[in-house]
């Protein structure tokens, strides 16, 4: 498979794979056996038939036990009851929104791993999503390239998550349970303010530039002039106090000491 692919998008995909095997994207798998069955599955959720096939054969040459779902309803149903390292989901789709699909999803599984996979690139979509609990979001048209390799990262995060308690002086961080606790109680935060927390947390007595928090949490296609940060930084003061998170006038935000 080539290192890297150009952007595709649903035209281009439907061509691929409307015509004979010659015709599409060639996606060779391993020469005998087929991908292993005991690696991290995935489930697909995306009603363009397309889409959802390059992709589902793509993850399969990279060794990824993949299922499909054509509808809602039904990737919901999987996605609660199977046994899925990595849930990629479509938001455009008949009946239920995607974003209802999340919702229900991380409600039911708080631990599920999601990519949205999504032809809206307004930023205002991409927060709700990160807020509901999806921990990435791609847009269309996209590069097969970059998708298996965040679709890697997840798996990397996945595999590698922190079951003891994140401590920096009196702040304790729940990863688990996406809670935070100054002294008075565990409170309940949404996953980019545990985010945003965590970052902080981790860079004990420095500042941590706006421009760093926006890249590491929210991504690198985010506008830079975007507010986000100071808006997730007023919501955490809010729930944790406003001593906790020092601004550093021009350098950032920091942990009180």
């Amino acid at each position: 498979m080539p290192n890297q692919l150009p952007a595709v998008n649903a035209v281009r995909l439907a061509r691929a794979s409307a015509g004979p095997p010659s015709a599409g994207p060639r996606i060779a798998g391993p020469p005998s056996a087929g991908p292993p069955s005991a690696g991290p599955r995935i489930l697909v959720i995306d009603d363009e038939t397309q889409i959802s096939d390059f992709i589902g054969r793509a993850l399969a040459a990279e060794g990824y036990p993949t299922d499909v779902a054509q509808d809602s309803a039904d990737g919901l149903r999987q996605a609660s009851t199977g046994d899925y390292s990595l849930v990629i989901l479509d938001l455009v789709m008949p009946g239920m929104d995607g974003r209802a699909v999340l919702s229900q999803l991380i409600g039911s599984r708080p631990d599920a791993a999601v990519l949205v996979l999504s032809c809206i690139d307004d930023v205002a979509t991409k927060v709700t999503c990160l807020e509901l609990g999806a921990q990435d979001y791609l847009t269309k048209p996209f590069s097969l390239a970059e998708l298996l390799a965040r679709v890697r990262a997840r798996l990397r995060d996945g595999g590698q998550v922190r079951s003891e308690p994140l401590r920096s002086g009196d702040l304790v961080l729940d990863v688990g349970r996406l809670q935070a606790d100054i002294g008075h109680g565990p409170v309940a935060l949404t996953r980019l303010e545990f985010m945003l927390l965590r970052e902080l947390a981790e860079h004990p007595g420095e500042s941590v530039r706006k421009d760093q928090l926006l890249a590491s949490i929210w991504g690198l296609d985010f506008d830079p002039g975007s507010n986000v940060v100071d808006v997730c930084v007023r919501r955490l003061r809010s729930k944790l106090g406003f001593d906790l998170i020092k601004t550093v006038r021009g350098a950032g935000y920091k942990l009180a000491s």
